[in-house]
C-alpha cells in the first residue's frame, strides 16, 4: 500500500489511529471535533447508536454573533462552551474527547478547554 505524502493524508491516517481506541457508548459518548482553516465543529456522539446527541461550530446564527472580531481560538473556545451547554441539556456529563488526528493544541484545546468550564468531564 503507498502511502500519500500530504498533510490531509496524514491526519486522517492520525484519526484513524485515535479512532480504534476512542468509542462513543451511550453513558460516555465520544465529543468529536473537526477543524478547517476558518472554522471549527464539534459533536457530541454515541457510537453504538450512530447517533448525533448534540452539535456545535461557529457557522450557526448563535456563535456567529458572538465571533465577530475575534480571533480563531477565542471562538473555538465559544464553541466548547456552547457544545458544553448542549450536551448537559441532553443529560451528558461525560465524554471521550476525539481530537480527529489534530495535535491537542492551539483551537482543539480551546474548544476542550471551553467545553470543561461548560461543565463537560473528559
Amino acid at each position: 500500500m503507498k502511502r500519500s505524502k500530504t498533510a490531509h493524508a496524514a491526519r486522517i491516517r492520525r484519526h484513524l489511529r485515535v479512532r480504534k481506541r476512542v468509542h462513543g457508548t451511550d453513558e460516555k459518548p465520544r465529543l468529536c471535533v473537526y477543524r478547517s482553516l476558518t472554522h471549527i465543529y464539534a459533536q457530541v456522539i454515541d457510537d453504538d447508536r450512530g447517533h448525533t446527541i448534540a452539535a456545535a461550530s461557529d457557522v450557526e446564527a448563535d456563535a456567529r454573533g458572538e465571533a465577530k472580531g475575534k480571533q480563531k481560538s477565542d471562538v473555538a473556545k465559544l464553541v466548547g462552551e456552547l457544545i458544553g451547554k448542549r450536551a448537559k441539556e441532553q443529560g451528558v456529563s461525560t465524554v471521550v474527547f476525539d481530537r480527529g488526528g489534530y495535535q491537542f493544541h492551539g483551537r482543539v484545546k480551546a474548544l476542550a478547554t471551553g467545553a470543561r468550564e461548560a461543565g463537560l468531564k473528559f
